[in-house]
């Protein structure tokens, strides 16, 4: 008796123990539904947060122009710090100060070209390049501009919390300079002692080479002033002496230069 009953109290126990697992599974089969259909709804919302991030973001744009503070003082929020592509920081009352309508001979307009969103929660991280076409006294302009915005959800809605700005910089248009003059930055240049450069020209450009590394050429905006296709924001610009001839040149990457010497006796 002693046994049928153990045993009668063991096969409860399984069946007690079966019931509760089949509680669990059921319990998060129906969790991992909402957590699936909350990620669903959360799909299905992001197109719409989107559509209203970019809709704001050229509501500002817009505003530049005409100087419309009124756009910018909604969607600014009040802690809001701007850097442009100057590299100003500004508040809020500084950035709303600077708003003013184009002058007399100027018409412009800022269209977005790209726009990528990221949202986590209550912040969104939305980065735009921007095409500008300013009128300027009969001659167009083209400019292009990166900007990445903070957003956050506030009860009065999104508003920009952050704002960097940056000028989206492009090759200047080469000029054709005459074979006598572009083959005379022709020569070898040293950094250091042991580190040197052979530039000579072929065409209408210049070719350096570097132990090493790959050939790299170069185009000439001015006369003694080259630039690399691809990477605007250096300049090689050529340095002569007193008698007009070629003595070193400099890479010069935002007004700070890096000097190589030419080296004596060699040919140009």
């Amino acid at each position: 008796m002693q046994e049928l009953t153990l045993s009668g109290m063991s096969k409860l126990r399984v069946g007690r123990l079966f019931i509760l697992l089949g509680i669990a599974i059921l319990i998060g089969v129906r969790g991992a539904a909402a957590d699936v259909r909350a990620d669903i709804a959360m799909h299905e919302e992001s197109p719409a947060l989107v559509a209203e991030l970019r809709r704001n973001t050229q509501l500002l744009l817009d505003a530049i122009a005409l100087g419309n503070v009124a756009v910018w003082d909604k969607l600014l929020d009040p802690s809001a710090l701007q850097i442009d592509e100057n590299d100003v920081v500004r508040s809020k009352p500084e950035i709303l100060r600077e708003l003013k309508p184009l002058g007399p001979g100027l018409v412009g307009h800022i269209d977005i070209a790209d726009f990528r969103v990221a949202v986590s929660g209550d912040v969104a991280v939305v980065t735009h390049e921007d095409a500008e076409t300013l009128e300027y006294h009969g001659q167009t302009i083209r400019s292009r501009f990166r900007t990445t915005d903070t957003w956050h959800r506030t009860p009065h809605g999104w508003r920009v919390l952050g704002s960097q700005v940056l000028a989206v910089l492009q090759d200047p248009p080469a000029v054709a300079l005459d074979q006598t003059t572009l083959c005379s930055y022709a020569g070898r240049y040293t950094l250091t002692p042991t580190i040197a450069i052979a530039i000579r020209c072929s065409g209408d450009q210049l070719l350096v080479e570097r132990e090493g590394l790959p050939e790299r050429k170069f185009l000439a905006e001015l006369k003694d002033v080259f630039f690399e296709p691809g990477r605007p924001r250096v300049r090689r610009i050529f340095i002569r002496d007193g008698q007009g001839r070629i003595s070193a040149f400099v890479d010069r990457r935002e007004g700070r230069d890096v000097r190589w010497m030419r080296e004596s006796g060699s040919a140009g």
